[in-house]
């Protein structure tokens, strides 16, 4: 589903949509938009590899004490859905990546926000001490109805320092950090869009098509406009 024009767009519904129908919704403003929703992005929204997939991932409590999800709102699921294959999920088409940011905060941390549970089991088990979480992905394959079920733990010592990050990883963070700060989220206190802005320009690599210069751009623009309204 395409979104064109302003006025009477209704981005919201144009979603709903979407998701209903297992599609994809994109709003095109612009020329390159267009070129990268139509002609780059094309392959991976028409043949699809994977059908009803599900993530999931559990974290060691020992080693993480809190937890949060960013964005995907409208695709979570009970944990129980997990395991059933007659509730439906996304797709994923070819040379589609699919990304999922978590906020994660240490046992240790001073910016914890809730207490220990009682009964949360935080102390390190034997043979698990060097996993930071657990994940698992369900997925079938096009024209089945079974799914197939991937698990794979990920170790504490694969953890790096932000600026030894990937770049396409620390790209994702700027994005999410603007998201978060264009919708007022109380978690993102503190950031602002000069640093966002910082951190998508080292992050920007190479850029064929010009979309990363362009999210800097935006968040120039978001700037710009969030020191008037200050002003005013």
């Amino acid at each position: 589903m395409l979104g064109f024009g302003r006025g009477n767009l209704n981005d919201h519904l144009m979603q709903m949509l979407t998701q209903a129908g297992n599609g994809n919704a994109a709003y095109i403003d612009s020329v390159m938009e267009a070129r990268k929703v139509l002609v780059d992005e094309m392959g991976s929204t028409l043949f699809t590899i994977a059908d009803d997939v599900k993530v999931q991932i559990e974290f060691n409590p020992a080693l993480v004490a809190e937890y949060r999800l960013i964005g995907y709102e409208t695709r979570m699921l009970n944990r129980e859905d997990f395991n059933n294959d007659r509730v439906d999920a996304g797709e994923v088409g070819s040379g589609h990546s699919v990304t999922a940011l978590y906020e994660i905060t240490p046992p240790d941390s001073a910016s914890r926000l809730v207490d220990d549970l009682r009964y949360g089991g935080g102390e390190l088990i034997q043979g698990w001490s060097d996993e930071l979480a657990f994940l698992r992905i369900r997925y079938k394959a096009p024209g089945e109805d079974d799914s197939r079920l991937i698990e794979q733990p990920i170790l504490a010592s694969a953890v790096t320092d932000f600026d030894s990050a990937p770049a396409d990883a620390r790209f994702a963070a700027a994005v999410a950090g603007f998201g978060q700060l264009l919708r007022g989220d109380p978690h993102v206190e503190g950031l602002t869009y000069a640093q966002v802005e910082d951190i998508a320009r080292s992050a920007r690599g190479e850029d064929s098509f010009g979309y990363r210069s362009e999210f800097v751009r935006l968040t120039q623009m978001a700037e710009s406009a969030s020191a008037m309204q200050a002003q005013n």
